[in-house]
């Protein structure tokens, strides 16, 4: 698909910058009204990755770490979906990466002083290559919940974060995944500053039992959607050219 003009963004349906109950917001938030700029060659081309760049065992983030004969600690998952565009097409070979924190709710970092304990066997990241139908999976194990200081008693609901490059600059996503069924999502300041429900509904990674492996691995379905190119109807052909 050639480069073009990629679709506005719906400031509707993202949430404001300025969300008091988000703390971090006050002061990340910018504070004069925005540029709009046109977008050049610079942000509707590349990057492009090849799959000698990546290596089979970093989508394992269940080996990719683990000494041998050994694996992490907590509920193992298959994470895996598609990479479309607004259009509902798919979107090949993009690099899909992830980072996360263990299944105690402490990620691997310098700065991350939650008493939850390190695990030996898990580094938390990992990526891999969309296929030619735009499909995806990781193996991993469920993220934990932890405490951070919002307000006296703020938990972040398990999530995993996910950057998505797509096929241009522009078009690169990063966001972050739940999973259905946590109670936190509902309180969570972050989430809670997403003004559509169906925008919070899209973040949520359903239950997949037909992707499960029995006495093995659970696993989590989760779409992912970044900007489509603009399109012009042909014929019959609703989702453009």
């Amino acid at each position: 698909m050639k480069p073009g003009p990629l679709y506005q963004r719906d400031r509707d349906w993202h949430p404001p910058a300025l969300t008091p109950d988000y703390k971090t917001s006050v002061s990340r938030s910018p504070q004069y009204s925005m540029i709009s700029l046109e977008t050049g060659v610079g942000e509707i081309t590349g990057p492009v990755f090849g799959h000698n760049d990546i290596d089979p065992v970093d989508k394992d983030l269940l080996s990719n770490y683990a000494k041998s004969g050994e694996s992490p600690i907590g509920e193992r998952i298959i994470l895996h979906g598609r990479v479309l565009d607004e259009n509902a097409r798919p979107v090949p070979n993009t690099l899909v990466e992830i980072w996360q924190a263990n299944a105690g709710g402490r990620y691997r970092h310098k700065k991350d002083t939650y008493i939850a304990p390190i695990d030996p066997n898990f580094g938390g990241c990992g990526r891999t290559l969309s296929d030619e139908n735009g499909c995806y999976h990781f193996r991993t194990v469920k993220p934990g919940a932890y405490p951070w200081r919002n307000w006296i008693n703020n938990w972040r609901p398990a999530h995993i974060h996910m950057s998505i490059f797509g096929t241009a600059f522009a078009q690169r996503l990063i966001t972050q995944c739940y999973f259905e069924g946590d109670p936190l999502i509902d309180k969570c300041p972050i989430l809670k500053s997403i003004p559509d429900p169906l925008a919070i509904e899209q973040l949520v990674a359903r239950l997949d039992l037909n992707a499960t492996i029995p006495l093995d691995t659970i696993a989590y379905k989760f779409d992912i959607v970044v900007r489509g190119r603009r399109s012009t109807m042909f014929e019959n052909r609703p989702e453009g050219n």
